[in-house]
């Protein structure tokens, strides 16, 4: 039998700050996201995404109210994983800089994540999860944070700062009293491993495969604890 492939149908396109541009486009129902012709994230390799919301929402296991920062919509995924896992008194404040992915996800991306963004607790930030990051003081018991391909390989330059020291101290400072940062990345860093325990945190490495059930690439999550 002979599989025939469809085309890919463009759905939208966006400006980042700094000129790179995403795609969104969608074939036989697989939807992904290209940034300057490569691809970024797909609903084909979710599964390490809903790891890192898993991971730091049994962190915060017994706190009723927990605060809750997502760097990144994406494809939703992760949002839709920490919904799932957090109680109904969490709030959620999700930091997109793009609002055209917000647009996507409350469109043609909206049944991908089974509609996250419907959901009472979650307040969308347009902008720059760093601006958040530079106004917080001991306001989150966990951020999240999906918006680079990992602290060796920023999407954007600028995002460089966030995985070094100065970045880590705000992260710390953003934190409450035994708070955890989860932070996702498509490859191992030894490098932002020592960065993180130097400057305070309890940090450890977790492989995740990107599919689950499949053999196939692997991503790292990091998980430090105040």
């Amino acid at each position: 039998m002979i599989e025939v492939w469809l085309p890919w149908v463009e759905l939208g396109r966006a400006q980042m700050p700094g000129g790179h541009e995403l795609l969104l486009r969608e074939r036989s129902g697989s939807f992904e996201i290209r940034c300057d012709g490569r691809e970024l994230m797909s609903t084909r390799a979710h599964t390490s995404e809903e790891t890192m919301a898993r991971l730091a929402c049994e962190h915060l296991a017994g706190l009723g109210a927990a605060h809750v920062l997502v760097g990144g919509l994406g494809l939703g995924y992760t949002l839709r994983a920490a919904l799932d896992a957090l109680p109904t008194a969490a709030a959620v404040l999700v930091a997109e800089l793009v609002p055209e992915v917000v647009d996507w996800n409350r469109g043609p991306l909206a049944s991908v994540a089974e509609r996250p963004l419907e959901d009472r607790r979650v307040e969308i930030y347009l902008g720059d999860v760093c601006d958040v990051l530079r106004t917080a003081q001991a306001c989150f018991d966990a951020i999240l944070l999906d918006v680079d391909n990992g602290p060796d390989s920023p999407t954007r330059r600028c995002n460089a700062w966030l995985y070094a020291p100065e970045g880590l101290a705000l992260i710390m400072r953003a934190l409450r009293s035994g708070g955890v940062l989860v932070v996702w990345s498509a490859e191992p860093s030894a490098g932002f491993e020592a960065c993180l325990r130097r400057a305070g945190f309890l940090a450890e490495r977790i492989d995740a495969p990107a599919v689950d059930g499949a053999i196939g690439p692997m991503h790292t999550i990091f998980l430090a604890s105040v």
